[in-house]
């Protein structure tokens, strides 16, 4: 254990994945021997060789989860579950060694308890929580790994857009494609996210907050950002509808998408699907005035509403709350928004919420 604790940040300083707690988790694994006992230690450098495997190869995956403090003081983290089963797939596709998820779960909790100081009080602001697994071995040539290590360390953090929670801009690429079948894009790789940098920035240029990521000839819709998509429309048949692209092997399996998905079908309001859907009938829908909200989701943003897209020469205005012109997010985002945010800060009891004590 540390024994010079860091000083803590201002919360509302926090820059997203800028600061980092005393502490972190490693565990080493190794053909031969199997998984060693998980260690707490001094947050610090990593010592690697040069050679090692997963500079030269990207064998890498991790994941991203959040604790919370609720009104009372309490340290809860959601749905952690789901994380652990899909970076336990993200890691076999790797062929890196899987883990007993339940373990690792008790593993992070005890982290997050030597380091509950630096979970942040307020809505909004939470320990963000990152594990990791890479292969370590000291060997050049592509073949499976020998040896491998599973880390996880904490960030506190606030909002993670500098806006906060404000609608953003797209720009509809219509060039570079963030996943393909049968590649990797529904596993959680830092291979996925490298490749994404240079659309980014140019959308940045050209004035637009995030990527839109489409495929194929009719740019069948993907992911917004790093973010799950979801659009609110009235469909060609005239059904109030809820769509996210299928679980087709190129969109990540999102812990906030599935929630998303859960709690919708539980209102009963409108449909819910999961299927195909293009940017000519985003297009459309917006010419004709049947589009109602798109937003995407996801573990750092939570809910993020979008305002207008750019595809092929042309910005489509996306509608918010037309009762309230001053509003950021339309009446589904926000009230997804503000559910998922009860359910995590305690407010509303659901066995998605998990106490660290």
């Amino acid at each position: 254990m540390t024994t010079a604790p860091k000083a803590l940040v201002a919360k509302e300083k926090l820059v997203f994945g800028h600061t980092f707690s005393d502490h972190m988790l490693t565990v080493e694994w190794t053909a031969k021997g199997g998984w060693e006992a998980p260690q707490i230690k001094e947050y610090g450098p990593l010592s690697l060789d040069p050679s090692c495997s997963v500079f030269h190869y990207a064998f890498e995956c991790f994941e991203g989860l959040k604790a919370y403090r609720d009104a009372q003081g309490k340290v809860r983290l959601f749905r952690p579950d789901k994380n652990m089963e899909r970076m336990n797939q993200s890691v076999e596709r790797l062929h890196l060694p899987q883990f007993d998820g339940e373990q690792v779960i008790e593993c992070i909790k005890e982290l997050v308890r030597t380091d509950e100081r630096w979970v942040p009080e307020g809505r909004g602001y939470s320990l963000y929580i990152r594990p990791t697994v890479i292969a370590t071995e000291n060997t050049l040539g592509v073949h499976r790994a020998n040896s491998a290590l599973l880390y996880v360390i904490t960030s506190p953090c606030g909002p993670y857009f500098p806006t906060g929670f404000k609608a953003i801009s797209l720009y509809c690429d219509e060039t570079n494609v963030r996943a393909w079948p049968g590649g990797v894009g529904n596993r959680k790789m830092g291979a996925n996210y490298a490749a994404s940098v240079a659309p980014q920035v140019e959308a940045e240029k050209k004035g637009y907050q995030q990527v839109l990521w489409t495929i194929g000839e009719d740019h069948e819709l993907m992911e917004v950002g790093t973010m799950n998509l979801f659009v609110h429309w009235r469909n060609e048949a005239g059904e109030e509808e809820l769509v996210t692209p299928p679980l087709d092997g190129t969109i990540l399996p999102g812990v906030t998408r599935d929630s998303v998905l859960e709690l919708t079908r539980g209102w009963g309001e409108f449909k819910v699907s999961e299927r195909k859907i293009n940017m000519k009938q985003i297009a459309r829908a917006s010419d004709e005035g049947r589009l109602l909200e798109i937003f995407g989701a996801g573990t750092a943003c939570v809910v993020t509403p979008v305002s207008r897209i750019h595809f092929k020469g042309k910005d489509y205005a996306v509608p918010l709350d037309p009762s309230s012109p001053e509003s950021q997010a339309g009446p589904v985002a926000g009230r997804i928004y503000k559910a998922l945010m009860d359910i995590q800060y305690g407010d509303v009891p659901s066995k998605w919420s998990v106490p660290i004590d």
